[in-house]
């Protein structure tokens, strides 16, 4: 909780001041965030936006897709997914949204 003495800092993916100390406790998190810019977490579905090959399964998936379930990975700029009959999807963040 912030207290009369703590400073605030402005949050520009809110647009709100917060607390500084709630700030750098978030921050030490690496926060995931799709192409809208919107901030993913594991379980979370999204939709592609481009339509994408699939290397190594011969397949495409088309733009509307909906991934259901995803993993955060250590890499901020990829999830783990998973898709009928492909094992193993690993999608870049910039070609999903979030649903």
């Amino acid at each position: 909780m912030a207290d009369e003495n703590d400073e605030y800092v402005y949050d520009e993916a809110t647009g709100e001041w917060r607390p500084a100390s709630e700030m750098t406790a978030e921050s030490d998190q690496a926060v995931v965030r799709d192409a809208s810019g919107n901030i993913l977490a594991d379980g979370d579905s999204v939709t592609l936006i481009k339509d994408l090959k699939v290397k190594g399964a011969n397949q495409t998936l088309k733009q509307g897709t909906v991934i259901k379930s995803i993993r955060l990975t250590d890499n901020d700029q990829e999830i783990d997914c998973r898709y009928e009959g492909i094992k193993g999807l690993v999608l870049r963040t910039e070609f999903v949204r979030k649903r």
